[in-house]
Parts: structure tokens; C-alpha cells; sequence
């Protein structure tokens, strides 16, 4: 599985034709902060071509594991070496999604403030839903992160009639709400 720097992409059904089913992994290294490691969600937001959220209900995560059209989940155990994955069901994305944002970022709570700058390790990687196999990961992320308490890892995109995974990792000091604002979610 090669790894991607920031801004680098893959074109996914191109390279496997009859690509059906992704899963999109994240994991990383807390250095043994469990409040740290505890407190990390990863989470999916489907966007229309404005680059928004088609709706509320498009914001996969903890509390909402499913998208309203069913087409991505949060995976209940997470296989290989991933923390936590979402699963996508190509086919099942409805035309009106353009992209599928995976997004990492810590949950309010404690009273010490925590940040992505912590981690000593994060990689997003894409595997082949049906078979399991590696497709593409990234370069490790951690490195790049300071204040910032929520981070696009990378995003699942519509392209010439197929799918593209890119590696974002750009981050949001003002942690989950920097994300709802710029994704069009409700707070």
C-alpha cells in the first residue's frame, strides 16, 4: 500500500474496476493519553457539489452511525490496524453526494484541553470493502497537527464518472463546530 502526502489523490474505480465497497480506516498513536485517545471520534459528512452537507442526517459519527440513505456506516469493530473505520457503499451514495469528508476530532469533555498536536501518530488508509485488501494510505498526518482539535483526514470524491480518494488533513482549531460551519451541519 503506497502512501500519500497532503493534497495527493488516487483515482480508486480507475485502478480497480468494479471497485463496490470502500472502508475508510483511521489510526493512530494517543502516546498513552487515554483522555487523548478516548476522546477521538472519527466521522463522515456527505456534500452536495456546493461543498455542504446535503442534510443534517448526513453526518455520520457516534451518535448517528448510519447515513440517512444507508450508503455510509461507522463500522462497529474496526479490523487490521485501523482505530476506527467507516464503511461506504459506492454504488448506495446517492447522485446528489458529491463527496464523502472523513473527519477525526476529539469530543468536548474533561477539563483539560486537548488537542490534535498530541498525537505522535495518524494515518488515514482506504481498503477494498469486499476483499479487505490495502488500496492506499497516507503519510503519517500527526507531525502536521498543533492546535487544531478536529481534522479533515481526506475525502471520497466523485470524478469523470468514477471515484477518487485524496488525503486532506487540514485542520480546525475551533475543533467539531469549525467543521459544522464550514460543512453546513447544525450545532
Amino acid at each position: 500500500m503506497s502512501g500519500l502526502m497532503r493534497g495527493a489523490n488516487v483515482a480508486l474505480t480507475k485502478e480497480i474496476p468494479g471497485l463496490r465497497t470502500l472502508v475508510v480506516g483511521a489510526a493512530w498513536d494517543a502516546g498513552g493519553e487515554h483522555a487523548l485517545d478516548d476522546n477521538l471520534v472519527l466521522a463522515a459528512v456527505l456534500c452536495g457539489p456546493d461543498g455542504r452537507a446535503t442534510s443534517a442526517d448526513d453526518f455520520v459519527f457516534f451518535q448517528q452511525v448510519v447515513s440517512s440513505d444507508l450508503s455510509v456506516a461507522a463500522v462497529d469493530a474496526a479490523l487490521g490496524d485501523d482505530t476506527e473505520q467507516l464503511e461506504i457503499d459506492l454504488d448506495g451514495v446517492p447522485a446528489a453526494v458529491e463527496r464523502v469528508v472523513v473527519v477525526l476530532y476529539l469530543s468536548e469533555g474533561g477539563p483539560r484541553r486537548r488537542t490534535l498536536g498530541q498525537l505522535k501518530r495518524c494515518v488515514v488508509r482506504v481498503l477494498d470493502g469486499a476483499t479487505g485488501a490495502g488500496i492506499v494510505s497516507s503519510e503519517d498526518l500527526a507531525p502536521g497537527f498543533g492546535p487544531e482539535t478536529a481534522v479533515v483526514l481526506g475525502e471520497v470524491y466523485r470524478h469523470q464518472g468514477g471515484w477518487k480518494f485524496k488525503v486532506v488533513g487540514q485542520g480546525y482549531a475551533a475543533g467539531i463546530v469549525g467543521v459544522a460551519e464550514q460543512y453546513g451541519l447544525p450545532l
